[in-house]
């Protein structure tokens, strides 16, 4: 296990879910994803934390990368314009916000790591990392990273949505 991903178990507390896996999607898509995207989605995937940011997971991956992918394709967005997955070659749609921006990983080559990007949606614009998804998490949970388009993230209690 990777030390950011254990820095993000300490801020997000133990997954509420059973072991999970992305298989299904990546056998569905013909790819391969990173390790980092593994450990993130399926352990926290398909959750909200703090009631703002919505992590797609192995029930929810699938359905919103190919409608996203059929919507770049039909040439809907202005801002998002590069291939999404399951186009060859395309970005990952792993998230979103509650204000309806839309979070990526950019593929930076094979065999190399992908970047946190998203289209922030209130600020009408693209958003670049040279960050992987946990470095990116992690840093922004903690409030290390500046996003002035993300909440202020409490310090103290588990930021799981709880699903009771």
């Amino acid at each position: 296990m990777s030390s950011s991903f254990d820095d993000l178990s300490q801020i997000l507390g133990r997954s509420p879910w059973p072991e999970r896996t992305l298989a299904g999607v990546e056998q569905a898509w013909g790819v391969d994803l990173p390790a980092d995207v593994h450990r993130v989605l399926s352990s926290y995937g398909d959750l909200m934390i703090d009631d703002f940011l919505y992590l797609f997971g192995p029930l929810t991956l699938e359905e919103k990368g190919d409608w996203m992918s059929g919507y770049v394709k039909r040439g809907e967005s202005r801002l998002i314009v590069d291939p999404v997955l399951p186009e060859p070659a395309g970005m990952l749609h792993w998230g979103q916000t509650l204000d309806g921006d839309r979070l990526f990983l950019v593929p930076q080559g094979p065999g190399e790591r992908w970047t946190v990007s998203a289209f922030r949606r209130n600020w009408g614009d693209w958003y670049e990392t040279s960050l992987p998804l946990e470095e990116w998490l992690v840093g922004t949970l903690r409030g290390k990273i500046e996003t002035d388009w993300m909440p202020e993230w409490p310090k103290v209690h588990e930021l799981v949505a709880d699903d009771d």
